[in-house]
């Protein structure tokens, strides 16, 4: 079965395994922004690889997590 819902940021990080209450995806935006503009989000020091891989393919591929991967990404840039 295809997933053609909308995710949002708290389901993003369900899916890599991290807290995900408001409080700690704001607590995890302040720890690790600003990400440097020319870093993609995947390859980020932070990521463990199944994480970085899932980010990786989720823009790729144009994924139904496209969408929130890129709100993540502009939450860690400058």
């Amino acid at each position: 079965m295809l997933d053609t819902s909308n995710h949002r940021l708290a389901d993003l990080f369900a899916q890599l395994g991290l807290p995900n209450s408001p409080r700690d995806i704001e607590a995890f935006v302040r720890r690790h922004r600003p990400l440097p503009q020319a870093e993609l989000l995947s390859q980020a020091s932070f990521w463990n690889p199944s994480q970085a891989t899932f980010l990786r393919e989720a823009i790729r591929q144009d994924s139904v997590w496209a969408e929130v991967v890129d709100e993540l990404n502009l939450l860690l840039r400058d």
